[in-house]
C-alpha cells in the first residue's frame, strides 16, 4: 500500500499547486490546457486500446456494461458523490455549474483505470514489486497539476477514488495475483483505454459522453476474459 499513498500525495501536492497556479492564469490559457489535457488522454487512451486481444469480449462488454450503467445512471451517482464532497469542503459557491465534481470524476477515471494501475497493483501485491506504481505517482502528479489548473480542486478529491480502486487491487492481489490470468489484465486495461479516449473527447468538447456509466463494462470483460480457457471454440 505504500506505493498507493505516495501516488495520493502526488496527486494531492500537484492538485494545489495546479489550483495556485489558476489564478494567475486567464481564460485563454485555460483553454489550452484543457486541450492539452484532452490530446494526453486521447494519446493514453489510444495506446491502452491496442493491448486488448479479444475484439468481440471488449464490443460485448462495452455495449452490455453502457446499458446497464444508463439504467443505473452511474454517471449521476458519481457526479452527486462530487457535488457531495464540494458542499462538504468547498468554501466557494456550490453552483450546479461548478467544475468541481466534473474533475472529480474524470480525475478518477483517468487515475484509476490505466495499465499501470491494474499490472502495478498486482505486482505491488504480488512481488512487492513498486517500481511501476511509483513511476505512475510521479506521472499522475504531474497530470494532476495541469488538471487542477483548468478544472479546479475537485481533482485533488481523486485521491479517495485512488484509495479504494488502486489500493483495493492492491490488497487484492496479495491475496489472489498468483491466479488473475493475463487475459484478464490486457482485456481490462485495453477497455480502460477505450473509457480515457472517452475523456479525452469530453474534454475537447467534440462529444458529451457519461463516461462513468460505462464502468460495468469493466466487470463484464473480467468475467468473460476469466472464463475464456472454458468456452468450447474461439471468439
Amino acid at each position: 500500500m505504500i506505493a498507493t499513498i505516495i501516488n495520493c500525495i502526488t496527486v494531492l501536492i500537484g492538485s494545489i499547486l495546479g489550483v495556485k497556479l489558476a489564478n494567475r492564469i486567464n481564460d485563454r490559457l485555460k483553454e489550452v490546457l484543457f486541450i492539452c489535457i484532452g490530446m494526453i488522454s486521447l494519446v493514453i487512451g489510444i495506446r491502452m486500446c491496442f493491448e486488448f486481444t479479444k475484439t468481440l469480449y471488449v464490443v460485448i462488454s462495452l455495449t452490455a456494461g453502457g446499458l446497464i450503467g444508463y439504467l443505473v445512471d452511474v454517471d449521476g451517482a458519481i457526479l452527486r458523490f462530487g457535488h457531495f464532497l464540494e458542499r462538504r469542503f468547498s468554501r466557494g459557491d456550490c453552483s450546479t455549474e461548478s467544475t468541481f465534481a466534473h474533475a472529480f470524476l474524470n480525475a478518477s477515471i483517468l487515475f484509476c483505470l490505466g495499465a499501470m494501475t491494474i499490472v502495478g497493483s498486482i505486482r505491488a501485491g504480488v512481488s512487492k514489486d513498486y517500481e511501476l506504481l511509483l513511476t505512475k505517482s510521479v506521472m499522475d502528479g504531474i497530470s494532476s497539476v495541469i488538471f487542477a489548473a483548468g478544472m479546479g480542486m475537485g481533482v485533488a478529491f481523486s485521491i479517495i477514488s485512488i484509495l479504494i480502486i488502486q489500493g483495493g487491487l492492491t490488497l487484492l492481489a496479495m491475496m489472489f495475483g498468483d491466479f488473475i490470468p493475463l487475459l484478464v489484465i490486457t482485456e481490462i486495461s485495453g477497455l480502460g483505454g477505450v473509457m480515457i479516449i472517452m475523456i479525452g473527447l469530453n474534454l475537447l468538447k467534440l462529444k458529451d459522453i457519461k463516461t462513468a456509466n460505462f464502468i460495468p463494462a469493466l466487470l463484464i470483460v473480467v468475467i468473460l476474459a476469466a472464463l475464456d480457457p472454458y468456452i468450447p471454440f474461439r471468439l
